[in-house]
Parts: structure tokens; sequence; C-alpha cells
């Protein structure tokens, strides 16, 4: 049983018997071994008893190889994605992030609200009509009975006192 590699089923599939292999003792049962054991058997059960030890150890093997590449070293863990857990300090970095998003998003809030203040209440309507709900300038004055000239300068106008607060924001 020398020159296999060291894998129970290499070694078992190599060898004439059936291997057995314990944490500390290799064994292999040979035929001789067999029938002198069991005198009642044949050759012919001992050669299915080694197919389905070959085939058992196959399996293992195989379960044994979709499991262990899915491992990776430990060292590599400071750097995998795979890591079950973040690291303290970026859960603190992540978390101070979404505490910044949080208040940028409220101060631009506050400041298109703010804006939309400063805004009559036509101007107010048509500048969402238009830029909140896709309503195109023509539609627009359409549904308000006025020429599409006047939708575009209101819009314009809109636009100049956004420019003008945030200049002065």
């Amino acid at each position: 049983m020398k020159n296999y590699i060291d894998n129970d089923y290499a070694i078992n599939k190599n060898a004439k018997g059936i291997v057995y292999r314990f944490a500390d003792l290799t064994l292999e049962i040979t035929l001789e071994d067999y029938l002198r054991e069991n005198p009642d058997k044949t050759e012919t059960d001992f050669a299915e008893l080694k197919a389905l030890s070959d085939s058992n150890y196959l399996e293992q093997d195989r379960c044994d190889y979709r499991q262990t590449r899915k491992n990776i070293p430990f060292y590599d863990l400071g750097e995998s994605k795979t890591c079950a857990s973040p690291s303290p300090e970026d859960e603190v970095i992540e978390q101070s992030i979404k505490q910044l998003e949080q208040v940028e998003i409220r101060k631009q809030r506050m400041l298109v609200k703010q804006a939309l203040d400063k805004f009559t209440d036509i101007q107010r309507r048509r500048y969402l009509l238009y830029h909140v709900h896709g309503i195109t300038t023509r539609k627009i004055a359409t549904i308000e009975g006025v020429k599409h000239q006047s939708i575009i300068e209101c819009l314009a106008w809109a636009e100049k006192k956004i420019k003008k607060f945030l200049n002065n924001a």
C-alpha cells in the first residue's frame, strides 16, 4: 500500500483488498483474509464488497471536495467578502456614513421646500407638473387653457428663483 497519494478513495481503489483507514491505523483486508474469515462466501461476494467500498470512498471524496473547495485560508478572511460579520470599525464607519447621508438628505429636502415656498401658486403647480409628473409644457398649456409660451416663461422664472435662492443659501 505504498506510493499512493494520501486519499482514502485512491488507496482503496488501487489496493487489491478492501482498505479501512482509522486515525492511527490503516488495515487492508485481502481476498484470502476475507475467504478465510467467511468460508461460506465467494470471490464474487468479495468483489461486490470491494465495489461497494470503492463507491463509498468515491462519494466521500466527492463530498469532501465540494466542501473543501469552498473553504478559504484563515489569513484571507481579513479581505474576504464571505466573512460572517464586518469588523467593528467597518460598522462604525458605515453607520457614520448613513447618518451623514440622512442629514444631507434632510438638508436638501429643506432647501427644496424653502425654494418651492418662494414660488407663486401657479409657478409651484406648473413646476411640479413639469418636473415631478413629467407632463410636457404643451400638455400643461392645454390643461390650463393658456398659451404654450406662458408655461415656458413661468418655468424659466421658477428656475431663476431657485438659482437665486440657492446662491443666497
